[in-house]
Parts: C-alpha cells; sequence; structure tokens
C-alpha cells in the first residue's frame, strides 16, 4: 500500500478527518486543550464540533434529542435516542438502580420517573427509499437532572443509536411547527407519533447514486487512502448552513467513496463477519475497477464455499460467520458479552486483568455482582488469582486486552486458560489493539470481542464491534443458545456498508503500519529525552512472541512517558499530527491518554504505572520519513530535561 501525507486539522473542537460529518475524532491540539476539555472549560466545550461518538453525542443525534425534547420532554425533563426497546429498558433501569441506591428508604418517592416513548417515523414513500424505510426510535425521557446517570449508560454500553440512524430520520423529520403529531405519555406505556407532512430528501432516492455520480465523475481520478468514504451527502436538515457547506462536506466524503448501493446491507453483514470469522482468506484488494459501486466483488464473498472444518486465520477450527455477531460499536461488544455470561451463569464476580481501557472496568464494576481488578496484569497477579481460586471464590469470567491499552501488556493466556479450564470460568479477551492480522489468540479465550471503529476500518468515520464465539470451548453451545434467543442486530444499514467498505483493505494497512511503528519506536527508545516506549516488542515481550503470527507484526500502536510533566507537553504540543480521541486511524494520531481517560483519578492509574505525563500514539499510514522528521521536530521542542 502506497505511503500518504496528511495535513491534519488545527482548530481546536474541528473534526478527525477534516470536513467529516461522522467523524470519530475532534482536534485537541495542545495539552492545554486536553486539560481543558476535561475541565470543561468554555474556550474548548463550546467549540466543539464533533467528538467521540460514546462521549459526545454528535450534531445530528442532538438535533433530533432537541426535537424529542421539544414534543415530547416536559420542561423538567430532557432524553436520550436508542435503536431498540432493549437497551431504552436497560438505559430507564440503570437510571433507577442508581437513584434506588443513592437515596434513602425513606425518600424512596423522590426517584424519578423514567418514561419510554417509541417514535416511528415513515417515509411519503418507501419504494423511493432503499435505505431502511421507515425507523423506529425509542425514546428515554428522564429528569434533567438525572441526564449524567443517562449519559454515563449511553457511554458504558454504547448502544446509543447512530449518527447516520440520525440523519436519515432527520431527512424525514423536518421539525415544523405545523406538523400534527399525538402522543400518549406515561410513566411505562408506550408512544408513538405520526407527521403528516414528512419531507424526503433526494439523497436517499433510488437514482441517488447516478446523480451524485454524474456531478463528481470529473474528480474521480483523485484518490488517498486516509479520506472517509460515502454513497451519500450531508442532509439538508444537519447541515442548514448553506448548500455551498453540504457540497463541501459531501464532495470529501463521496470523492473516494466506492461504497456499495445500501441495497446491498445484508450482504455487507455476512461479508464482515466472514472477514472478522478470518475464513475468507486473503481477500481480493483491489481497489479499484468493478469493486467501484459494484456487488461484483461481494458476491464472490458471500458465494464462496466455506468449510466449517477449516482452521482458517483465527487458527481455530469449525469457526464460521455464524460465531460472529455485529454490534454498534466495541464496548457494545463488551457489554453483550458480559451479559450473554451473566444469563449462562450464576451472578459470581468477573475478574478485570490487566490495565484496561476505562469502560470496560466500568461495565464490570457496574453491571452485576462487580469485579476483581488486577490492573498489573502480571504472573504475581495471576499467582494472586491462583490463590482467590484455591480459597473457594467463584469466578464468572475473567476479560482481559492482547495487548493492554495504553500499556501494550500482553497477558499470560496460556496460563490463564489452565486456571479457567480448572476453576471453571470463562475467558474473554479484547483483541482490538493485537488484531488476528498480527495475533492468534482466538483458542485462549472462550469469547473474542473487539473494535471495528479501529484499524478494521481505518477511516474513523464510522462505529462498529464484532464479538466471535469460540466453538471449541466447553460453554460454546450454551452461550450460542442465550445469543440466539437475546441478540439483536442493530447496527444501522449505512454503518454496516461504511464497515464493508474500509475493512476491504484492513491486511494491507495493518502490515504497513507494522512496519512503520516498528522503525519509529525503534527509534524514540534510542532518545535520551524518552524515559519508556510502551510497544509489544519491549513490553512483555515473551509473552507476546508466543501468540504473534509467522508474519504478524507489534501494531500501530505505543506509548511514550517523559521525565518531566513540561517535557511531555513540550512533545505533544509539537509533534505536528493530528491530535485527539481514538486509535488505528489511517492517518497518525496522539493524545495526553492519561489525561483524557483518567484526569480524575490520576494518583490511581498511576499505581498501575499509567503516569499522567503519557502521550499515545497510533500510527498511520504517512510515510515514515515524514513521521520519523515529525517526531524528531517534537524531542527537539523538549527543553526541560
Amino acid at each position: 500500500m502506497p505511503s500518504t501525507s496528511y495535513s491534519p486539522p488545527t482548530e481546536i473542537g474541528s473534526p478527525i478527518p477534516a470536513n467529516t460529518s461522522h467523524a470519530i475524532s475532534v482536534t485537541l491540539p495542545t495539552w492545554r486543550d486536553n486539560v481543558d476539555y476535561e475541565e470543561a472549560a468554555d474556550r474548548v466545550v463550546s467549540r466543539m464540533k464533533s467528538g467521540y461518538p460514546r462521549f459526545f453525542i454528535q450534531p445530528q443525534i442532538k438535533k433530533l434529542i432537541t426535537i424529542c425534547d421539544e414534543k415530547f420532554a416536559k420542561s423538567t425533563e430532557t432524553c436520550l435516542l436508542f435503536p431498540s426497546r432493549k437497551p431504552a429498558q436497560r438505559c430507564r433501569d440503570f437510571i433507577r438502580q442508581f437513584y434506588k441506591q443513592t437515596t434513602p428508604t425513606s425518600l424512596s418517592t423522590s426517584i424519578p420517573c423514567v418514561r419510554l416513548a417509541e417514535i416511528t417515523v415513515i417515509p411519503p414513500d418507501q419504494t423511493k427509499s432503499p435505505l431502511q424505510g421507515s425507523v423506529t426510535l425509542h425514546v428515554v425521557l428522564f429528569p434533567k437532572d438525572a441526564f449524567s446517570m443517562a449519559k454515563l449508560y449511553w457511554q458504558h454500553t454504547g448502544e446509543g443509536i447512530s449518527s447516520r440512524c440520525a440523519e436519515y430520520s432527520l431527512n424525514i423529520i423536518q421539525a415544523k411547527h405545523d406538523e400534527k403529531i399525538s402522543i400518549i405519555e406515561n410513566c411505562s406505556g408506550k408512544s408513538s407519533i405520526s407527521l403528516r407532512r414528512p419531507i424526503f430528501h433526494k439523497r436517499y432516492s433510488s437514482n441517488t447514486r447516478a446523480n451524485i455520480r454524474t456531478n463528481f465523475d470529473k474528480d474521480s481520478n483523485v484518490t488517498g487512502p486516509n479520506s472517509p468514504t460515502s454513497p451519500t451527502s450531508p442532509t439538508d436538515s444537519t447541515y442548514t448552513e448553506n448548500s455551498a457547506t453540504v457540497e463541501e462536506n459531501f464532495y470529501v466524503e463521496e470523492r473516494y467513496g466506492r461504497n456499495l448501493p445500501i441495497t446491498f446491507t445484508d450482504k455487507a453483514k455476512i461479508a464482515l463477519r466472514r472477514r472478522i470469522a478470518g475464513v475468507l482468506g486473503i481477500e481480493n484488494q483491489n481497489d479499484d475497477g468493478k469493486s467501484d459501486g459494484s456487488n461484483d466483488n461481494l458476491d464472490d464473498v458471500i458465494n464462496r464455499k466455506i468449510e466449517s472444518t477449516n482452521v482458517a486465520e483465527r487458527g481455530v477450527k469449525g469457526v464460521t460467520e455464524d460465531d460472529v455477531f455485529l454490534f454498534s460499536t466495541g464496548m457494545s461488544s463488551i457489554f453483550h458479552a458480559h451479559r450473554y455470561i451473566l444469563n449462562v451463569f450464576p451472578p459470581n464476580k468477573s475478574i478485570c486483568f490487566g490495565f484496561p481501557y476505562v469502560d470496560t472496568l466500568k461495565i464490570l464494576e457496574k453491571f452485576g455482582p462487580g469485579c476483581h481488578f488486577y490492573g498489573n496484569g502480571s504472573s504475581e497477579d495471576i499467582d494472586n488469582i491462583e490463590n482467590l481460586l484455591e480459597s473457594g471464590e467463584k469466578i464468572l469470567a475473567l476479560f482481559c486486552e492482547f495487548p493492554s491499552n495504553p500499556l501494550c501488556k500482553s497477558s499470560d493466556l496460556k496460563r490463564l486458560r489452565l486456571l479457567a479450564d480448572k476453576y471453571d470460568f470463562l475467558i474473554v479477551i479484547d483483541e482490538t489493539i493485537g488484531n488476528f492480522v498480527n495475533v492468534n489468540v482466538l483458542e485462549w479465550a472462550d469469547i473474542l470481542v473487539s473494535s471495528l471503529t479501529k484499524i478494521f476500518s481505518g477511516a474513523s468515520n464510522v462505529m462498529g464491534g464484532g464479538l466471535v464465539l469460540n466453538p471449541q470451548r466447553k460453554h460454546y453451545e450454551k452461550l450460542k443458545q442465550v445469543i440466539k434467543q437475546d441478540y439483536e442486530d442493530l447496527v444501522w444499514g449505512e454503518d454496516a456498508i461504511f464497515l464493508e467498505r474500509n475493512s476491504r483493505t484492513f491486511r494491507d494497512r495493518i502490515l504497513k503500519i507494522n512496519e512503520t511503528a516498528e522503525e519509529l519506536c525503534d527509534f524514540l527508545s534510542k532518545s535520551p529525552k524518552v524515559k519508556k516506549v510502551y510497544y509489544p516488542k519491549y513490553i512483555t515481550p515473551e509473552i507476546y512472541s508466543q501468540y504473534k503470527k509467522v508474519n504478524g507484526g507489534y501494531g500501530g500502536l505505543f506509548s511514550l512517558t517523559f521525565y518531566s510533566s513540561k517535557a511531555s507537553q513540550q512533545f505533544f504540543d509539537s509533534l505536528p499530527i493530528a491530535k485527539g480521541p481514538s486509535l488505528g486511524t489511517n492517518f497518525t494520531l496522539a493524545c495526553p491518554y492519561t489525561i483524557l481517560a483518567h484526569y480524575l483519578e490520576l494518583d490511581w492509574a498511576a499505581k498501575f504505572g499509567v503516569e499522567a505525563g503519557l502521550v499515545r500514539v497510533s500510527v498511520g499510514l504517512e510515510d515514515r520519513k515524514v513521521l520519523l522528521e515529525g517526531f524528531q521536530k517534537g524531542l527537539d521542542a523538549i527543553t526541560d530535561e
């Protein structure tokens, strides 16, 4: 895959990638900007046009929430939106449970009334809408002072609606004062909305693609692997500034886009599940010709015969797409893995092994009976777990990352597997950082989870998550049965199309990023200004090497620490790369990780080696020489030694 140059946005609060209406990241270019963001300083917060979707409610969703507030909420209420009734009910239960736990028994009447409403939005002519037809939005209405609790559910579980779903709905609902709306409001009942004159935007008509292509054919020779892809343009209701703004945003998303028509959503999801299962082998990675807007390449993927006896890329016999389940976010896949296990086995505590990404620990602590936290992920921690189990303590499941984020530690999966088999608990492995191009870890897991938002997609313009069951494990049939009964496919159709398109080249991208990241880390590790480089090649390498594939690498994520807080800030502020949350992007991206993830618990994080001055870097597809020069610039800026 060719190298690329990338000019990152520099304006505070602007989306990363630039001019992308569904961007996953946001520009926070200086250390001070990140601190002020965490402290909710107006100079930063008021300029936020984008953000990581589980932490920041995207503009399209905000507009839809505003409509629902105006139509349904009381003056003391607000709401959040979910794609089905089940997550809406779980959000309601989460809010109520918090108040029950924090409110004295004598004041039980003060537990808020949390109401659910269902809003069905119907296009005027569904025959001209190949996208999703009608959409039912599930509204959780609650007192405004309970918003922080509702927002925690949104953040931890990743179950909120997609921004593309909101965009589609906003094209149907034009919030006009003369529309007649009827709604039945109560604390536990169902509500509905009927719009007399919904307006349907031309972007979703059956001939939209043909019209769009005619407008932009003259620029179709412009290519670049970093740019987002889109089959459609932003909506007038989402971008009302002027038509020039609409066309500018649309052009940036479409100019590189070769997405399949939205009518191929179901096939795209099958292709995604097969790709994640690793049963396709090395796919045709050609990024031009008939794969442009055609289903030929996808039909080959769908029609290819898959033998259930194949070991395939996963290193486990019998894995098929039927063992893969798609979710709207990576965190949602972790949340549901936890839910499914709780539905199968007695409600014992789980174990969080190693220092994890923040919301994994929160899920285990807040949903269910709680967890034991072994934040160092060391051999001594495994000794302590073994002692705990020998004492008679029953464990539900052990959750870990391979390797971990942000310290890139690798867990001793073989030893953990021996304990799991002996004491009959499950192992859930998050492979987001490692990915199955680089490592084989499914063999040691009962359930494997990953964020498809990251390197699997790379374009930083769509969210997604995956869950894989290991068919060779003892409790496979029990888990499969409960998932079959409970699972809802809530991945928005357009998001699936984006994920399928973006992920076609993920193997090539990973291999290139592996090489660049390793060279960059070797360079940085020799600098006397760098205190430590956290990278799987240097951190627990004896463990990582046991699971590393022959042709695999060490991934694109690493972290750096320095000898003072001032040095960290000088380095970060001088880096000429994109700066914002997220990782696994096709462009290099950095953030002061501990500040963003643990600002209110810096001392606690430091106990596990996660220093306040840590800078996390996710390597992209830029030319290596350009990156080396950029990081040298960051090192040169350090004057405090």
